[in-house]
């Protein structure tokens, strides 16, 4: 039934029959994260790191109508040029998108969705979408969160977006039964900084224990993703005072001009690049280019 909506690009679907390491990335960061042509570079940066420690890479997104599972580079750089033009395209946007027949950047939700089709169980983003602050009045509450807590695949991030409400994304992660395991670290690291004031459920420091851990939970039937926070570089992370305040000013810049729901983040990311001179950008592909490295990594562990 699937066949009729999904492409897996042959390398890809060779790599899965035979049990191989592969690792699922999205295309939001393409078309929405960052500027032609940095994100077409740096997309395809992030899968020659994934080939070089030992995996083969899947970008996912929707092109014409078609569920794209691995991407040739023509079809990255059509999507980099489109950008914003592409629409961006969570789990309730996909049917729309495929039966109009139209392109869509996948989400970290649609992502997981995309990648569990083909049968993928590691995905490397830059960080999850979560709580949004401010949630207790607007809801606003990313449907990342609900994947994860459906979905079974592992995603391996820098922790939350720095400008979500850390703290309710790690209870609304509990209470969905979604464990949360830093690599290397006791907190959670909050995207630009490498930690917050809040835990991870569990800390794991290799990437043999994550994907043993990975494994005890889906062959014990015990539904739903696993999140890997994995800490920005230390020479990239930027001064979390800083940021925090470039964020609060962001978010009431944005409730004062109406701004919500899907374009809420953009806005955000685009305000705190700005502020902090585009030294964020750089924080961002670097951060992104170390997850995808770990999650090579756990994709390996678990092949075996």
């Amino acid at each position: 039934m699937l066949e009729q909506y999904l492409d897996i690009n042959p390398e890809v679907a060779a790599a899965i029959a035979a049990g191989k390491p592969v690792v699922a990335l999205e295309s939001t960061i393409i078309s929405h994260g960052m500027p032609y042509p940095q994100n077409v570079e740096t997309a395809l940066k992030v899968e020659q790191i994934i080939r070089d420690n030992g995996a083969i890479p899947a970008t996912i997104a929707i092109l014409k109508g078609r569920l794209k599972v691995g991407m040739t580079h023509e079809e990255i750089e059509y999507l980099g040029k489109a950008g914003l033009d592409v629409i961006k395209t969570s789990r309730r946007d996909i049917p729309f998108i495929v039966a109009k027949q139209v392109d869509g950047a996948t989400t970290v939700a649609s992502t997981m969705i995309l990648a569990q089709m083909a049968g993928i169980k590691v995905f490397a983003t830059g960080g999850i979408g979560g709580v949004h602050r401010g949630a207790q009045q607007t809801f606003d509450i990313s449907a990342d969160l609900q994947e994860l807590a459906n979905t079974d695949v592992a995603v391996i991030c820098a922790g939350a977006k720095s400008i979500l409400d850390i703290g309710l994304t790690l209870e609304y992660l509990e209470t969905q039964g979604v464990p949360v395991i830093g690599h290397q670290t006791d907190t959670l690291p909050a995207f630009y900084t490498r930690e917050s004031e809040f835990g991870v459920d569990y800390r794991l420091d290799t990437a043999e224990q994550i994907a043993t851990a990975m494994k005890a939970k889906w062959e014990m039937g015990l539904k739903g993703g696993v999140v890997v926070a994995n800490p920005i570089p230390e020479e990239y992370q930027l001064d979390r005072a800083m940021i925090d305040e470039v964020i609060i000013n962001a978010v009431a810049e944005m409730d004062s001009k109406g701004i919500s729901g899907k374009e809420s983040t953009p806005f955000l990311l685009a305000k705190v690049a700005e502020k902090t001179e585009g030294t964020s950008l750089k924080a961002n592909i670097e951060l992104v280019f170390n997850n995808a490295k770990l999650a090579a990594g756990i994709a390996v562990e678990y092949a075996k």
